[in-house]
């Protein structure tokens, strides 16, 4: 018999706090490496972690400490994302609303919106930062 498929995670970052976004990689990066669909959608503050220049995190200067302890900083974490498979989604309106242009976004990052979201999804887990 064969075992049922594992659930598509998605990550709602909305939140614009360094240490949020940081984790919302995290938990990317480590379902994705468990062979785990994931689908991470960013919004209003949360989308300066989508961004070329993440420096608009709130407390972004973190970063340095937590690889000065061993953490996996920010940058690379977020380049494990495509290895990994996990899509990147940008909200289209959380963009209006924080007046960034989508040209500010990584390469491989979709302006959608949450229909988009919600069907990449489907019945999987969903989680909000």
């Amino acid at each position: 018999m064969a075992e049922p498929a594992t659930p598509t995670l998605g990550i709602l970052l909305l939140s614009g706090a360094f240490e949020r976004a940081h984790y919302a990689l995290v938990l990317a990066a480590g379902a994705a490496a468990m062979d785990r669909r994931v689908v991470l959608f960013a919004t209003n503050g949360g989308l300066h972690a989508l961004c070329r220049d993440w420096s608009g995190l709130a407390g972004s200067e973190a970063d340095a400490v937590l690889q000065e302890r061993g953490v996996a900083g920010f940058a690379i974490l977020r380049d494990a994302l495509a290895p990994l498979g996990v899509a990147l989604l940008a909200c289209e309106a959380g963009l209006r609303a924080m007046a960034l242009p989508a040209a500010a976004l990584l390469d491989g990052v979709e302006v959608a919106g949450v229909p988009s979201f919600l069907a990449a999804v489907g019945p999987g887990q969903m989680l909000s930062i």
